[in-house]
């Protein structure tokens, strides 16, 4: 897909620490991309048949329809304060967290969530929202753990794959919106299939397949540096576990880039092992791309 130049970026907010979290890094990235920002609470509420306005004798601002009016309210003024030239819109959504989201996504240049946070966005990390979002919005997702550094690398992980390069490409112009330099890491632990029924061999020539790897790495990056000269770029050829070398690089990153699903050792990466690693143990926001995103691939 071609992101439109008016679409805005999006932030989900539910009233948590975690959520103005994510919104100080949703302001700073519609800033980066020129782009609005949209905050967005997702109001599920009217579903369950719970009442919304005040109980009798409460004052007039309670009730849980104004809660949530408070909880963008808030998430406005924050974002104002961390980018006050970008224009900030909020608006209550009715609807259960998943499906806002995503219909959010189709419009939307990033999706930004916090990693935790209260009711309709509760448990977003070990729940369902954050792998249905991700796994299905129509725009990359940033998924924000904490303050994040301003310094260090952006890392993105390669591994060959057309969402691999999507991905690579959302890391570059996310270095060169930050001026910082970029590590691509390709992790790998065995041979790979390259179609549906292959076998594997059981006896392979390891400095051929690391040889074989370097070049996935190298042909992944080389296009898109071309496109981006002034981003720095290290490659990083590691032989183990994806997730594993994916968290540890996180420690001085302050962005990590994946595609939302891969070949090989990415492969599934929402629903298998690398995603509960690097979701749960990543020391920096991790972003999560989907679909094509770019008018030209290098």
């Amino acid at each position: 897909m071609t992101i439109n130049s008016g679409a805005p970026v999006v932030v989900g907010v539910d009233g948590s620490a975690a959520a103005l979290d994510a919104v100080r890094v949703a302001a700073r990235e519609a800033a980066y991309r020129r782009r609005p920002l949209r905050v967005v609470h997702a109001f599920i509420w009217p579903l369950t048949g719970a009442p919304l306005t005040p109980v009798p004798g409460a004052p007039a601002d309670a009730g849980l329809r104004h809660q949530a009016e408070r909880y963008v309210a808030e998430a406005v003024a924050e974002a104002g304060k961390v980018s006050p030239e970008v224009p900030v819109t909020g608006e209550v959504v009715d609807g259960a967290p998943t499906p806002v989201l995503l219909d959010e996504s189709r419009e939307a240049a990033l999706v930004v969530l916090g990693h935790r946070g209260l009711g309709g966005l509760a448990g977003l990390l070990i729940g369902s929202v954050t792998v249905q979002v991700s796994a299905r919005a129509q725009s990359p997702v940033l998924v924000v753990r904490g303050e994040p550094r301003a310094d260090g690398p952006v890392v993105v992980g390669v591994d060959g794959s057309e969402l691999s390069t999507e991905a690579v490409g959302f890391a570059f112009e996310e270095a060169a919106y930050r001026d910082a330099p970029l590590v691509a890491v390709h992790a790998w632990l065995h041979p790979t299939p390259v179609g549906p029924g292959d076998i594997l061999p059981l006896v392979y020539d390891l400095d051929a397949l690391a040889s074989e790897e370097d070049r996935t790495l190298a042909e992944s990056v080389a296009g898109w540096s071309e496109r981006y000269p002034d981003v720095p770029v290290r490659h990083r050829l590691v032989r183990g576990s994806p997730a594993r070398v994916l968290v540890e690089e996180s420690k001085a990153a302050q962005l990590v880039v994946v595609g939302a699903h891969g070949r090989g050792a990415l492969g599934g990466l929402l629903l298998g092992s690398v995603s509960h690693a690097v979701l749960h143990h990543s020391h920096a926001p991790l972003a999560i791309v989907r679909h094509t995103r770019q008018a030209d691939h290098p």
